[in-house]
């Protein structure tokens, strides 16, 4: 497939691939293009990158190019609310999100694909929030040239089920507010709750249509979040009222208003005492009081996925342990981090 010859004896060849310059701490780019015809001036930079032979190349029928794979690849892998960006560099081809979203990764398929051995895909955690623009993942022949047969095996992969690599549209979604306890009932402290929990929806798109407050009562919690139903919310959020004191009778009260398939407890710090029900096709998620002193939360890991359309179940929630444990940084740069990863 290939053969090499000195780069003096190269002047006038056409490159078969691009060539790669690396300046510790300053630059790693593409330093000759794919096709360019090499110039008798090149000689000494091609040494200086490393260069003292140069590829020439003759593809048999069954044999495939690192460009060409790349293209092949990065087109079966990107599925819905993803971009292929660009032409291949350096034989890489990166797939991007075509609009915000949450990231979801067929992560068996891809692991699948990985195992091929000369194909390769890396991706950003599945469940990933991500912006419109945002790199998704990077795929590459990692041999100049490799069997097409691979790369086809690597490209029925790629496609199952429409793309291994999609972006979820989160709905905009009506919440009704309930938030719950005595002392903010009463008016014994300012609630904290409802302004976090406002700019969160706000940010992934949705609105607050109801609040309302309730004591530790369960009849009124059960009735105030009907009257959020009632007022057209298709999300119910309820804050406090989730431990184990005898006054923390949230959990009962959304019971009360009708919700089903309940999975209380997760296995995230902080948050373990976070709930998700369904009062018919409506979510309600039960959100501790860890919610209005953490910056980022089991909250956070959740609603996004909810907004999805995602039904989440105990199973969902036991996969969470796995990263579940947030770092608390002084500086919090999720999702940039390992939490709910």
């Amino acid at each position: 497939m290939t053969k090499t010859i000195p780069v003096e004896q190269a002047v006038g060849m056409v490159l078969p691939h691009d060539i790669t310059e690396i300046r510790t701490e300053e630059f790693k780019g593409r330093a000759f293009k794919k096709g360019h015809i090499i110039q008798p001036e090149d000689i000494e930079r091609l040494k200086r990158l490393g260069k003292d032979n140069i590829y020439v190349l003759e593809l048999g029928p069954d044999d495939i190019h690192e460009n060409e794979a790349a293209e092949l690849m990065a087109g079966a892998l990107a599925g819905p609310g993803t971009l292929v960006s660009g032409e291949p560099v350096e034989g890489k081809l990166n797939l991007v999100a075509a609009h915000d979203g949450l990231l979801k990764v067929d992560v068996d398929s891809l692991y699948r694909f990985n195992l091929l051995g000369e194909v390769m895909c890396a991706t950003l955690h599945n469940n990933t929030p991500v912006k419109k623009g945002d790199q998704l993942a990077g795929t590459r022949l990692i041999p100049l040239v490799s069997k097409r047969e691979i790369v086809n095996t690597a490209v029925e992969l790629g496609e199952k089920d429409g793309g291994i690599i999609t972006v979820a549209t989160l709905k905009k979604a009506k919440a009704g507010l309930i938030i719950t306890g005595n002392e903010v009932f009463h008016g014994r402290i300012k609630d904290a709750f409802e302004p976090v929990l406002r700019k969160k929806l706000e940010k992934l798109g949705s609105e607050v249509v109801a609040v309302r407050f309730a004591p530790d009562n369960i009849e009124t919690i059960a009735a105030e979040i009907k009257s959020c139903l009632e007022a057209g919310a298709d999300i119910i959020i309820t804050s406090g009222g989730m431990s184990v004191d005898p006054d923390d009778v949230t959990r009962q009260g959304i019971a009360r208003a009708g919700a089903k398939d309940i999975v209380y407890g997760t296995p995230v710090l902080p948050g373990a005492m976070f709930l998700v029900g369904y009062i018919g096709e409506v979510p309600v998620l039960g959100l501790p009081a860890c919610g209005m002193f953490h910056k980022i939360t089991v909250f956070d890991l959740v609603l996004p996925r909810v907004l999805c359309g995602e039904k989440i179940s105990r199973h969902d929630m036991a996969m969470l342990g796995h990263g579940g444990l947030c770092r608390q940084c002084k500086t919090c740069a999720y999702p940039i981090c390992g939490f709910g990863k």
